[in-house]
């Protein structure tokens, strides 16, 4: 097993993608999905590293053009060109992709990233990236990837991979008319900690929240029919990362556990009280103050 791989991509041979589609893609999505062939190579499993290398002769040139992660065990299939043809496959999700022409140059990894014989990934389907090769082409990927949407965000393939936790988050977290009904039946503060984004910043706030799935994605079925009112809820950005975190797919925290969790640390739930609720603590406190005397 290895932990990362660099994959050629020749446009005239293999996966001839509408590639600038699949750019404007993946910047807003995050990430694009297909099937990748691998030749014969029957050793990438699910969670491996992927750095696609641009290959062949075009007019583009060649270069790591490229990052994505492998989402499944390298399986056989049916090669395109023939019934009587078999290949070997995984399925990436590629997550950051450079435009045609901005790839970096094979004369720039040789210098910044050593370890890594390129000459040999640029004519092989497949390459296996030595551990002492990893520093070097994620700063050089830093230094001449694609840029980060925002400020605060990093771009994939440029931190460690066990640097950070992976929230699965399946589509119909970001299906806009799902969303827009389990919002307008639950509201938009947050179901665990009751932190509302419209409370503590205003009009930029509004509406804004994540939409969380009860049932893990994994556990779904292609027929399952969705209930936006039932199977989402409203978390803030911390909770839903919490809801995921320390487990795999299958053993995600409740909402009602997490509520239990940031009880049990005595904090309170941070809801916008009402004037009318204020009044109604003043007067019960009052009572009880009466009551005492």
């Amino acid at each position: 097993m290895v932990a990362a791989v660099i994959l050629g991509w020749n446009p005239n041979r293999r996966n001839r993608w509408d590639y600038r589609a699949v750019v404007e893609h993946v910047a807003g999505t995050g990430k694009f999905l297909d099937r990748w062939s691998v030749g014969r190579n029957r050793n990438i499993r699910a969670g491996t590293e992927a750095w696609l290398l641009l290959q062949g002769s075009s007019d583009a040139g060649t270069g790591l053009i490229g990052h994505g992660v492998v989402m499944s065990e390298a399986f056989e299939a049916v090669h395109p060109e023939g019934p009587e043809a078999t290949d070997w496959y995984v399925n990436v999700a590629f997550d950051a992709l450079l435009p045609l022409g901005e790839q970096i140059r094979p004369d720039v990894l040789s210098a910044a990233v050593p370890a890594v014989v390129w000459s040999d990934a640029i004519s092989r389907s497949t390459l296996a990236v030595p551990l002492a090769a990893d520093p070097g082409l994620r700063r050089l990927w830093r230094d001449h990837g694609p840029a980060a949407m925002e400020p605060l965000q990093l771009v994939p393939g440029t931190y460690p991979p066990d640097a950070v936790s992976t929230i699965d988050v399946n589509r119909y977290e970001h299906n806009q008319d799902a969303r827009g009904v389990c919002l307008a039946f639950h509201g938009t503060t947050c179901a665990a900690c009751g932190f509302s984004f419209e409370a503590a910043y205003g009009d930029i706030g509004t509406g804004f929240i994540d939409v969380h799935h009860v049932v893990p994605p994994a556990m779904l079925g292609s027929r399952y029919q969705l209930d936006p009112v039932a199977d989402l809820v409203p978390l803030c950005p911390n909770c839903h990362a919490m809801v995921h975190h320390g487990g795999g797919p299958g053993s995600l925290r409740t909402v009602s556990e997490l509520r239990h969790i940031i009880s049990a640390a005595g904090h309170m739930r941070g809801e916008v009280v009402s004037e009318l609720a204020l009044e109604a603590q003043e007067d019960a406190r009052r009572l009880l103050e009466g009551r005492q005397d």
